[in-house]
């Protein structure tokens, strides 16, 4: 079965990638999850668009990589998270509130898939995240969760 993949499979492809997999996991996985679409001549024109916006996030080298990652390293990233009394988050703060954050102070768009926490963030204060830049570029930066 071919499909289009609008989202990255670990292990499969990427998102705009055309893959050929076995009936059974398109037809019962990939398709229901919304992770890939039946491959059509139609479908062609949407996996420009796919590509597009992956190549506008996507790292070019090691080089660009390391631009990234002092650009990363020398800001300061604030989330406002609802909390009790205590500091302790009614819920937690997670890898896409993360995105959210870089995207909005210095306007890089980085995959949540590639921003990894110790642990969940259940607690206001400052926490380590790090963001997987490159193969051997890794970006540590600091992320202040603040009380709403």
């Amino acid at each position: 079965m071919k499909l289009i993949l609008t989202r990255e499979v670990k292990g499969l492809g990427h998102a705009g990638d055309i893959v050929t997999v076995k009936d059974g996991f398109g037809r019962n996985f990939l398709i229901p999850n919304g992770t890939a679409i039946p491959w059509s001549k139609g479908g062609e024109s949407q996996i420009e668009g796919l590509r597009r916006a992956r190549s506008a996030r996507e790292i070019r080298d090691a080089e660009h990589a390391n631009q990234v990652k002092s650009q990363l390293e020398g800001a300061d990233f604030t989330i406002k998270a609802r909390s009790g009394s205590e500091g302790r988050l009614f819920g937690s703060v997670t890898d896409k509130e993360i995105a959210a954050a870089i995207k909005a102070k210095a306007g890089i768009d980085i995959d949540r898939h590639k921003i990894s926490t110790n642990g969940h963030i259940k607690k206001t204060g400052k926490h380590q995240v790090k963001v997987a830049l490159h193969a051997n570029v890794s970006a540590t930066i600091e992320v202040t969760v603040v009380a709403e």
